[in-house]
């Protein structure tokens, strides 16, 4: 979970980051930074309905664009400040970040974790050279150790997102955009804090002032809506999304600033929304991407009516823990209604369960788990319910195995 203040002094800059500083940070990311894949998807595109285009930054370095703006922030650094090292607090990509731009440019940088941070994660920031703290066990609790850290021996805290460098590097990708798709007309970011979405939308408003620049976030950890309608940032009571990515509970001064002046709309999704398009990513793209590398297609997937063509769709970022993308697919394909799980009620006789199964069979159904359950208040002696879960082709699918089962006479409850 991403820190709901973010609130370091000295951490932030409230100076307005302009398209000038954006195309001097992409010099400075030449060679460095990778230029990434500009994939149409056909899929895609017939739901839409006009032509839509995968910005791939999950296969940018270190799985996210989180490298291109911790780049550009730590190479404007001073020779004293680099000799005094770098901090951050992370549980994922801007730890990564961080790591690989101090291996970059010889700093020395320290990076806290809470515990529990997921083990990948762990071990890409150590293998690009960082030292790793682990502190608490929240990411507030980590980044509380990073400041103490900071303040202790003079090493800069880089923040993640609310800084004009920050800001610039990441808005390296809008200009990405406009070269490889030059007729855009929407393009889609998924955002947290709000640097890369502002750092898009200056970069395209600048050169394209007429391209429809769209956030998107998870529904659980959406700080933007009520700050934009109150006119400030707003921190968020409480945060509750798999997408850890984009989970910050309080959007920066100068983000906040960027995104209402720059960005036409933030929209939200909900988890189920969010391992749909993940799953689909997977499936029709041949694509892998974290939660919150997936909440661009997300909205897509919820109202493609509403997104004028050419749509560019932010993927921004692909560091997803293979536990997690194991349980992800299986919640998306439920979402998508792939998966059934229904209990049903059966004769307590011989060959009551083959023919039960044999019902399911004939619809197409592939049988995942079984299980029985012989001792229930709402059983009578001769029955027996009989837990299933089973994978369907969809939502339609679905239905109609639920309708066979019935019309076989079975008592069938969906869960």
């Amino acid at each position: 979970m991403a820190d709901p203040q973010f609130d370091a002094p000295g951490s932030a800059s409230t100076e307005e980051v302009t398209a000038h500083e954006i195309a001097s940070a992409r010099e400075l990311l030449r060679g460095l930074a990778v230029v990434t894949p500009m994939e149409e998807s056909r899929w895609l595109s017939t739901v839409v309905g006009a032509p839509v285009h995968l910005k791939c930054e999950n296969l940018q370095r270190t799985g996210s664009f989180k490298a291109r703006g911790a780049f550009v922030r730590m190479s404007r650094l001073s020779g004293e400040e680099r000799d005094w090292g770098v901090v951050a607090a992370s549980a994922g990509n801007h730890a990564q970040g961080v790591a690989l731009a101090a291996q970059q440019l010889g700093v020395r940088a320290t990076v806290f974790m809470p515990e529990g941070a997921p083990i990948p994660k762990e071990k890409a920031t150590r293998g690009y050279g960082a030292d790793v703290v682990f502190a608490g066990t929240t990411l507030e609790g980590a980044l509380g150790a990073a400041r103490a850290f900071a303040e202790e021996t003079g090493a800069v805290f880089i923040h993640p997102f609310d800084h004009v460098d920050i800001v610039a590097g990441q808005g390296t990708l809008g200009l990405e955009v406009l070269d490889e798709v030059p007729d855009v007309a929407t393009v889609v970011v998924p955002t947290g804090g709000g640097g890369l979405l502002a750092g898009v939308a200056i970069a395209v408003k600048a050169l394209r002032p007429d391209v429809r620049v769209v956030g998107v976030q998870a529904a659980g950890a959406a700080a933007f809506p009520d700050s934009l309608a109150q006119g400030r940032p707003v921190p968020l009571q409480t945060m509750r999304t798999m997408a850890d990515g984009i989970a910050v509970g309080l959007p920066g001064d100068l983000t906040f600033a960027a995104v209402r002046d720059h960005v036409d709309d933030v929209l939200t999704v909900s988890e189920e929304s969010l391992s749909r398009a993940l799953l689909a990513l997977l499936e029709r793209a041949k694509v892998v991407v974290e939660p919150a590398g997936a909440a661009a297609v997300a909205a897509l997937l919820d109202a493609p009516g509403d997104f004028t063509g050419p749509v560019v769709a932010v993927l921004s970022g692909g560091n997803i823990d293979p536990v997690l993308l194991g349980k992800v697919i299986q919640h998306g394909m439920a979402a998508a209604g792939r998966f059934l799980d229904v209990r049903v009620t059966i004769p307590d006789l011989p060959g009551g369960l083959a023919r039960l199964l044999g019902e399911v069979g004939e619809c197409g159904a592939n049988v995942l788990e079984v299980t029985h359950e012989r001792i229930s208040p709402t059983l009578n002696l001769a029955e027996v319910d009989v837990h299933l879960q089973l994978e369907t082709r969809g939502e339609d699918h679905a239905a109609s195995v639920i309708a066979r089962l019935h019309r076989a006479g079975y008592r069938v409850e969906s869960r």
